[in-house]
């Protein structure tokens, strides 16, 4: 069992910055991909960026050039730098962990979300 505890939500003024932090505990996979999705009020659930164990990343095209994924994995963390913030960023962030299992399925597992809101 995998826990995801995000934080760094707030509230911006539109071109400001945001980084959001989250950590996991609980059993550990050593083949897993962490990231982060999105979800504004009425909409999907998007991706914004995920990272694997191995450090190969995967971006939304709204947030290239914007937002920067990074991970620690000694520490379990993984963290999102969201500059130049748009109000179209808003939403609630959560937290994605991916548990690739060897001869099993994939285990998903999602943080509660943090509250991430841009004003124009």
């Amino acid at each position: 069992q995998v826990q995801l505890v995000e934080s760094g939500g707030g509230l911006v003024q539109a071109g400001g910055s945001l980084r959001l932090s989250c950590v996991a505990s609980g059993i550990m996979y050593s083949d897993n991909t962490m990231g982060w999705y999105r979800q504004a009020p009425g909409k999907e659930r998007e991706l914004a960026a995920t990272m694997t164990i191995g450090g190969n990343t995967n971006y939304a095209d709204s947030v290239k050039g914007r937002f920067t994924i990074s991970r620690e994995n000694a520490r379990n963390t993984v963290y999102l730098q969201m500059n130049s913030l748009k109000p179209e960023d808003t939403a609630v962030y959560y937290c994605n962990y991916r548990a690739e299992r060897r001869n099993s399925t994939p285990r998903i597992y999602w943080g509660q979300g943090t509250q991430v809101a841009v004003s124009s």
